[in-house]
């Protein structure tokens, strides 16, 4: 199991788990349950680019990796801006998306997803990264971890 730790870079998974969204909604067709307007569907979207994109900026700004894939290289801890609410917007931008995804397909199997992101984002992508960046930047880091929840 541990060999699925930091590989599959978020993106990615993002892009498999949308892919697989629209693939159980063709599938199952007759299966609805979240008729959601356009309303919800555009505030989710809204939401979650704006907290992709202020995590990205933050990174830049701070001058350090964004690589998910390479938690080693970060060259400063980024606790300001997003980063004081969630120790991860970049990835609750991304399940946001996914929610937005699901109820514009209108299938409610495809709800069960986004527990499917969160669990994998904890075990194979965050834990990692934490444990990475606990031994990079120690007790501010861990100072961190004390005053920000992981995800919001």
């Amino acid at each position: 199991m541990d060999r699925l730790e930091l590989k599959i870079p978020p993106p990615l998974l993002f892009l498999l788990l949308a892919g697989l969204m629209w693939l159980l909604a063709r599938a199952t067709p007759d299966i609805r349950g979240i008729e959601a307007g356009v309303y919800p569907v555009a505030a989710l979207t809204l939401s979650g680019s704006l907290l992709l994109l202020a995590g990205v900026a933050a990174f830049i700004r701070a001058r350090t990796s964004i690589d998910p894939r390479k938690p080693d290289g970060a060259s400063a801890l980024v606790s300001s801006g997003i980063y004081r609410l969630s120790r991860n917007p970049m990835y609750l931008g991304d399940l946001l998306l996914l929610g937005a995804w699901a109820f514009y397909l209108g299938n409610a199997l495809t709800l069960i997803l986004l527990p499917v992101f969160v669990l994998y984002m904890n075990r194979f992508q965050i834990r990692p990264e934490e444990r990475t960046l606990g031994q990079h930047f120690g007790a501010a880091y861990h100072d961190y971890c004390q005053r920000v929840r992981r995800w919001l």
